[in-house]
């Protein structure tokens, strides 16, 4: 019962998450088109700073919620409502502080990374979107640890399409689009989006909340020590995350762009090819709040048995997914950039970084384990090490090489962090690497695949660089690559039951 539901509620995630993703892609096509690939760059920048400021103000609650909650529900007698509550308290309290600093330093933050002061009064509108963020990013936590993830996926929805039609309206009535215009409109959209989606939650917390609830486990002041290993890996990784993004541009400049150029590059760069590479893992983003709150359970039960079954099947299905994933992309990087209004600069990077994908997914999935295992400090540590390398190698290369620099600081930085990642894992649940199975075997059986499915569309006569070719190419190409494991699969009897008893069990 409980294997066929979590099958059924990442099957429907999916769908919704790859709903999500497309209509975002398009809303980035759409802005890109509308006021160009500079206002991107605005854009991108902008949300890299609302993306700090809501991870300090909400302590990364998504996670602690899935995780202390999920804790809470495999203890007898616990009180999943009451941590609710004191992550809602915790909350609030933070995001009430860090939109008192965000609007004291409105005025030199905007004059430090926009192009002047007038872009302060859109900062000053960050309160409206933090608190409600805030405390949707909590009840969101909490209906994914209660294995009601298809709730919190339908809020993501509301907060999209509210979030979306506000900023396609507003950019369509503003005649004249300036950096200050294009900071209101994202940001006013985003409160716009927030509040839809907490009224959403409550509404929803309101029909399945328990009727009883026993005595939690914890305390406020134990909640908070309990979250504060949390927090500090979600709160480094933000932190780190927007230092990158903004000595981008920054960079840019010193090679010789100009700050319209810097901000087209990045705007590029974060609104066409990371969408395009991040787009095929839809599948590992909806099951990675899953995995967190199973291998929680699992850690707290002490069931070292059932913790080597989720990671050794995640591992490898991962890789096999993965690894089709980078080869489409390799393959057909430049159509892609083509049709999606980023051009040959776009394409030609889609395909150059397309062979670090592997590790871009297997990180969603390492991530997760690490998480409900309770190994934060390494998380956070090994992430502190990603991106001292990524923001030195955007440092040092970017000035002299350009926009291609981005691409060898991905490089460096994700294949350094997670090798050390996997090596972690197999290290502390003792599952073993092969691989064969696990790496050679995908790669060689997708440029088999590949191949084939070629050979299949020359006699179809469509052109080489097309959509219709590419989209006619992959289709046979996913058929193949599929049929083999499958048959795989079906031939190898001893592997038989090891699939039947997936990590869904």
């Amino acid at each position: 019962m409980m294997k066929s539901r979590m099958i059924r509620d990442t099957a429907l995630l999916t769908l919704m998450q790859l709903a999500l993703d497309s209509a975002a892609l398009l809303l980035n096509v759409f802005i890109t088109r509308e006021i160009g690939t500079s206002a991107i760059g605005i854009f991108s920048l902008m949300g890299s700073f609302l993306g700090l400021a809501g991870i300090l103000s909400n302590g990364n609650a998504f996670l602690c919620m899935s995780r202390l909650i999920s804790e809470e529900i495999g203890k007898s007698g616990g009180s999943p409502v009451k941590v609710l509550f004191h992550g809602l308290k915790l909350c609030l309290i933070m995001s009430a502080g860090v939109s008192l600093l965000t609007v004291l330093a409105a005025e030199p933050l905007s004059s430090r990374f926009f192009s002047g002061a007038e872009v302060s009064g859109a900062v000053k509108l960050m309160p409206f979107a933090l608190v409600s963020g805030a405390a949707a990013s909590c009840f969101k936590g909490y209906f994914n640890a209660c294995r009601r993830a298809s709730s919190a996926a339908v809020g993501d929805i509301f907060e999209f399409a509210v979030k979306a039609a506000v900023m396609v309206a507003l950019t369509l009535m503003q005649p004249v689009h300036t950096e200050a215009t294009v900071c209101r409109i994202m940001i006013t959209s985003i409160i716009a989006g927030n509040i839809s989606s907490l009224a959403f939650m409550l509404a929803m917390f309101i029909r399945h909340r328990p009727a009883r609830t026993g005595k939690a486990s914890l305390t406020f002041g134990g909640y908070v020590a309990a979250a504060v290993p949390i927090m500090g890996g979600g709160i480094l990784t933000a932190a780190l995350g927007s230092a990158n993004d903004a000595l981008i541009p920054v960079c840019l400049r010193q090679y010789g762009d100009s700050q319209e150029q810097a901000l087209s590059l990045f705007g590029i760069f974060e609104a066409i090819v990371i969408p395009t590479l991040f787009f095929p893992s839809v599948v590992l983003c909806s099951m990675s709040g899953m995995i967190v709150s199973e291998s929680a359970r699992a850690a707290a039960a002490g069931n070292r048995e059932r913790i080597q079954s989720l990671t050794s099947r995640l591992i490898e299905y991962t890789m096999i997914y993965a690894v089709f994933a980078s080869a489409v992309l390799l393959r057909f990087g430049g159509t892609i950039g083509e049709l999606l209004g980023g051009g040959s600069l776009a394409g030609g990077l889609i395909s150059v970084i397309a062979p670090v994908v592997p590790f871009i997914y297997m990180e969603i999935v390492l991530e997760a384990l690490i998480k409900g295992m309770g190994l934060q400090g390494f998380s956070s540590l090994n992430y502190l090490a990603e991106y001292v390398i990524r923001i030195a190698a955007v440092l040092i290369l970017v000035p002299v090489i350009g926009f291609w620099g981005i691409a060898v600081s991905y490089y460096a930085s994700n294949v350094f962090g997670n090798i050390s990642r996997l090596v972690k894992i197999l290290r502390h649940t003792g599952v073993r690497f092969r691989p064969v199975r696990m790496l050679l075997s995908p790669v060689f059986y997708a440029a088999l695949t590949c191949f084939t499915s070629e050979l299949l569309c020359r006699p179809l006569g469509l052109r080489d660089s097309g959509a219709a070719y590419m989209t006619v190419c992959t289709v046979l190409w996913l058929i193949g690559y599929g049929a083999v494991f499958g048959l795989l699969v079906i031939f190898g009897v001893k592997e038989t039951k090891k699939v039947n008893s997936f990590v869904l069990n």
